[in-house]
C-alpha cells in the first residue's frame, strides 16, 4: 500500500472526471439558451451587484451540487470518453502499488469516487455546465450574441446589459433571458428569466425561487422515478413489439416465397389453359355451323308455311267479301253493289260515289271473283266492314243515367188499359220500331285482325336432327365459356400476386400483414375504417353511406423515416373544397389498432395506427451484475 498518498492528487483528478461524466450522462441532454429580443430596463438596483455563484461543495436548495448539470449530446460523449480515460489512467497509476489485487484497486477507485464527486465547477446561477466557460471570473464577460462586453461583476447584478439577456441568467432583469434548472434526478430545463423569484416553483428542484421567500419542495426524484417507469414501460412495449416485428418479417419471407412459387405455377399453367381455350373455341365454332344451318332450314320452312297459311286466309276473306258484295249472286261485283258500302269512301265525304267505286274496280263497271281478289281486295281490305252479324247476342247497352227523365221514352205499364186507337195502330208501330231497331243496330264487324299468335302461328319444335345439332353446339359453348372463365380468374390471380409481391411493405416486409386487413375506430358520431394500402372511409354511426377519405397513395414519412406514415389521397370531394385525404401515423405497439382520428384542417384527416411493425430495435440491455447491484 506504499505510494498511495503520493498518487492521490492524480487519482482524485482522474476519478473526478469519471464521476462528473456519469453525473452528466444521468441527467440527459441539455438545451441551448433561449435568446429573445433586446429589452430596455431602468436604472441599476440600489442594493449593489451580486454574482450568485453556483459551485460550492454542499448541495443545498440555493446552491445545487456542483457539476450536477446536463451536457449536450456531443459534450456527453466527450465527457464520458474523458472520464473513462481518466479511470483507466488511475488504474494504471495503481499498477506499481504492492499489496493490491485487481479487485482491491477497483475498490479503491470506487471509494475515491464520492470524494472527487464534489469537485467545484464554479459558474453563475442559471448557467448550464455546457456554457460555464463563457463565464470566466478572471476576464470581462462578452454577451453570447457578441453585442457588447461588460465587466464580469455586472453578471447577475439584476440589471440587463446584454440584448440577449445572457448577462442575467440567474435573475429576472432581462425578460428575454433564460434560466437553467439543473433538476438533478430528472430532466434539466430552461425557463424564462421572468419566472425567476416570481413565487411559482417552475424548476422541480426549486432553484428558480432562491430569493422569493417561497420554499419549493424538490420533486425531481419523484418525477424522475415516474419518468423512469414510463420509459421502462415504453421500453418493454418496444422490446415486445420488436419481437413481434421479427416474427412478422419471418412470416412475410415465408409467405413471399409461397406466393412466388404459386405465381410461377400459375404462369406456367396459364399457357396450357390458353391453348385449351383456343381448342375449345374452334370446337365451339365447328359445332355452331351445322346448328345454324339446321335452325335456318327450320326457320325458313316455318316461314313458308306461315306465308301459305296467311295467303289462304286472305283468299278466304276476299271470297267472303265478294259474296257479301254480290247481292244478286250473278258472279260479279258491280259499281252499284260496291256503293252499298259507304265506309269505302275515298274522298272523306262519307259517300262512295259511282266514280270512286269505279276507280276501286280498276275503271271497270263490274269485276269477277278472281280479279276482285287480285286487284280490289288489297285496296279495300282495311276499310271494308263485313255485313255478317256476330253469332253471340249483343250485350244490352246500359242506359245513360245522366239523361233527363223527359228524354227517356215512357215504359208502358202492363196493368194500364189499352185504348182502341193503340190496338188499331199496333201493327204500324211495330213496323216503325223494327225500322228504328235496324237503323240503331251496331255497325258491321271488321275482318278479324291478327292478335296474339295462335297455335298455328308459333314455331313448331325442332326436329330430332336439328335438336341434336343444337345440343351438341350448346355443350361446346358451355365447355368453352367455363375454360374462358377459368383463364380470366387465373389472370386476375396472377395480377394480384405480382402486385402483392412487388409492393413496398417496408425495409423487410414487416407491414405486409396489413395488406388484407381492415381496422375500425368508433367515435361518438362516426365509424372510421382503415384498410391499409387500399382506402380510408368514414360512416355515420347511426347509419348512412360511407364517405371515402382517400385511397392509397404512398409512404409519407420524413426522408430518414419514410415508413413512419402513410398517405391516402383523392377521396370524396368536400363541398366547395378539395378532395378528402388522410395521413396515417404508425406508432409502436404490441397490438394492431387504430388509436385516434382527427381532422386538423378542413378535409384533411390524421389517423394513428399502433402496430408492432413500427417498433424500432431497442438498445441492448446492460448485463446484470448481481454482485454490484448498488452500482
Amino acid at each position: 500500500m506504499e505510494g498511495v498518498p503520493s498518487l492521490f492528487p492524480a487519482l482524485a483528478s482522474n476519478v473526478a472526471a469519471f464521476g462528473l461524466s456519469l453525473t452528466a450522462l444521468s441527467l440527459g441532454r441539455s438545451r441551448k439558451p433561449v435568446l429573445g429580443s433586446p429589452s430596455v430596463v431602468g436604472g441599476r438596483p440600489a442594493q449593489g451587484r451580486r454574482h450568485d455563484w453556483v459551485g460550492t461543495k454542499g448541495p443545498t436548495r440555493d446552491h445545487p451540487r456542483p457539476g450536477s448539470v446536463s451536457l449536450g449530446s456531443s459534450e456527453s460523449g466527450n465527457a464520458l470518453s474523458d472520464g473513462l480515460a481518466g479511470l483507466r489512467s488511475s488504474y494504471q497509476l495503481l499498477e506499481p502499488v504492492s499489496g493490491l489485487g485487481s479487485s482491491g484497486k477497483m475498490l479503491l477507485l470506487l471509494l475515491l469516487l464520492p470524494v472527487c464527486w464534489a469537485v467545484e465547477v464554479k459558474r453563475p446561477r442559471g448557467v448550464p455546465l455546457t456554457n460555464h466557460h463563457f463565464y470566466d471570473e478572471s476576464k470581462p464577460f462578452t454577451c453570447l450574441d457578441g453585442s457588447t462586453t461588460i465587466p464580469f461583476d455586472q453578471v447577475n447584478d439584476d440589471y440587463c446589459d446584454c440584448k440577449d439577456g445572457s448577462d442575467e441568467p440567474g435573475t429576472a432583469a432581462c425578460p428575454n433571458g433564460s434560466f437553467h434548472c439543473t433538476n438533478t434526478g430528472y430532466k434539466p430545463l430552461y425557463i424564462s428569466s421572468r419566472w425567476v423569484n416570481d413565487g411559482v416553483c417552475d424548476c422541480c428542484d426549486g432553484t428558480d425561487e432562491y430569493n422569493s421567500g417561497i420554499v419549493c419542495e424538490n420533486t425531481c426524484k419523484e418525477k424522475g422515478r415516474k419518468e423512469r417507469e414510463t420509459l421502462q414501460q415504453m421500453a418493454e412495449v418496444t422490446r415486445e413489439g420488436f419481437r413481434l416485428k421479427k416474427i412478422l418479417i419471418e412470416d412475410w419471407k415465408k409467405a413471399r416465397e409461397e406466393k412466388q412459387q404459386k405465381l410461377t405455377e400459375l404462369q406456367a399453367g396459364k399457357k396450357s389453359l390458353e391453348d385449351q381455350v383456343e381448342v375449345l373455341r374452334i370446337v365451339k365454332e365447328e359445332a355452331e355451323k351445322p346448328e345454324k344451318e339446321a335452325k335456318d332450314r327450320h326457320q325458313k320452312l316455318w316461314e313458308e308455311q306461315q306465308a301459305a297459311s296467311k295467303a289462304q286466309r286472305e283468299q278466304e276473306l276476299a271470297a267472303s267479301a265478294f259474296q257479301e258484295l254480290d247481292d244478286n249472286t250473278d258472279g260479279v261485283v258491280s259499281v252499284a253493289e260496291l256503293q252499298t258500302h259507304p265506309e269505302l269512301d275515298t274522298d272523306g265525304d262519307g259517300v262512295l260515289s259511282e266514280g270512286e267505286a269505279q276507280t276501286l274496280l280498276g275503271g271497270d263497271m263490274q269485276m269477277d271473283a278472281a280479279s276482285f281478289h287480285d286487284r280490289v281486295w288489297a285496296a279495300i281490305r282495311d276499310k271494308y266492314q263485313s255485313e255478317v252479324l256476330p253469332t253471340s247476342p249483343p250485350v244490352p247497352s246500359v242506359p245513360d243515367l245522366t239523361e233527363s227523365k223527359e228524354e227517356q221514352p215512357p215504359v208502358p205499364q202492363p196493368s194500364q188499359p189499352v185504348e182502341e186507337e193503340e190496338e188499331e195502330g199496333e201493327t204500324e208501330e211495330e213496323e216503325e220500331e223494327e225500322e228504328e231497331d235496324f237503323q240503331e243496330a251496331p255497325p258491321p264487324l271488321t275482318p278479324p285482325q291478327p292478335g296474339s299468335p295462335t297455335k298455328e302461328e308459333k314455331m313448331p319444335p325442332y326436329d330430332e336432327q336439328t335438336q341434336a345439332f343444337i345440343d351438341a353446339a350448346q355443350e361446346a359453348r358451355n365447355k368453352f365459356e367455363e375454360a374462358e372463365r377459368s383463364l380470366k380468374d387465373m389472370e386476375e390471380s396472377i395480377r394480384n400476386l405480382e402486385q402483392e409481391i412487388s409492393f413496398d411493405f417496408g425495409p423487410n416486409g414487416e407491414f405486409a400483414y396489413l395488406y388484407s386487413q381492415c381496422y375500425e375506430l368508433t367515435t361518438n358520431e362516426y365509424v372510421y375504417r382503415l384498410c391499409p394500402f387500399k382506402l380510408v372511409s368514414q360512416k355515420p354511426k347511426l347509419g348512412g353511406s360511407p364517405t371515402n377519405l382517400g385511397t392509397w397513395g404512398s409512404w409519407a414519412g420524413p426522408e430518414h423515416d419514410k415508413f413512419s406514415a402513410m398517405k391516402y389521397e383523392q377521396g370524396t370531394g368536400c363541398w366547395q373544397g378539395p378532395n378528402r385525404s388522410t395521413t396515417v401515423r404508425l406508432l409502436c405497439g404490441k397490438e394492431t389498432v387504430v388509436t385516434s382520428t382527427t381532422e386538423p384542417s378542413r378535409c384533411e384527416y390524421l389517423m394513428e395506427l399502433m402496430t408492432p411493425a413500427a417498433c424500432p430495435e431497442p438498445p441492448p440491455e446492460p448485463p446484470a451484475d448481481s454482485e454490484h447491484d448498488e452500482l
